[in-house]
């Protein structure tokens, strides 16, 4: 599969684990938003794909052109993989900073307005839920999620890539999926 590229992002990285076919399986997206998004998609194929994307503004940028790179992000990945019929999205209660809390409560609010002018169903999942499905401790370290990753056969180029993986397996293995 060829890597695919949206304004110089990469949005396609190099195919992962393929689950097992499912009779209607689904297209479904995790997301683990943030200035670097971490992303995973699980095709109607079955096939895992997963990388990240920055949404880091530019000097020049006004202070909606990172949410509207975002949404123009989501629906090209919509186009080229999708349709998406559920989104699962790492759910944060508390950040690091001001900056954080504000770039992610903007992120989520594009994300959602998206998926419900769209039709898609879409649910937030807890840190600690994911952390605890993905290495048995819900306050499990960043490296110990990128460990969790490569243990399950991905090779997440950093945490964010690790927390989407984490997300659409607990999506995928708790869940069914859906949203």
């Amino acid at each position: 599969m060829a890597d695919l590229t949206l304004s110089g992002i990469d949005v396609g990285a190099t195919p992962k684990t393929p689950m097992p076919p499912a009779q209607g399986q689904r297209t479904i997206l995790a997301l683990d938003l943030g200035t670097t998004t971490g992303w995973a998609i699980r095709g109607f194929d079955g096939l895992i794909t997963s990388g990240t994307v920055s949404f880091k503004s530019g000097r020049y940028d006004g202070g909606g052109m990172r949410y509207l790179r975002f949404t123009n992000w989501l629906t090209e990945i919509d186009r080229l993989s999708g349709p998406i019929e559920a989104i699962w999205y790492e759910e944060v209660r508390r950040h690091a900073g001001t900056d954080a809390s504000h770039v992610y409560g903007g992120l989520m609010a594009t994300l959602t307005a998206w998926a419900e002018l769209r039709g898609i169903p879409y649910q937030g999942v807890p840190v600690g839920t994911i952390k605890k499905h993905a290495t048995g401790k819900g306050n499990a370290p960043k490296q110990a999620m990128i460990d969790a990753a490569r243990k399950r056969g991905f090779s997440p180029a950093d945490d964010n890539e690790a927390d989407a993986i984490a997300t659409l397996l607990w999506a995928i293995e708790t869940q069914g999926g859906v949203a």
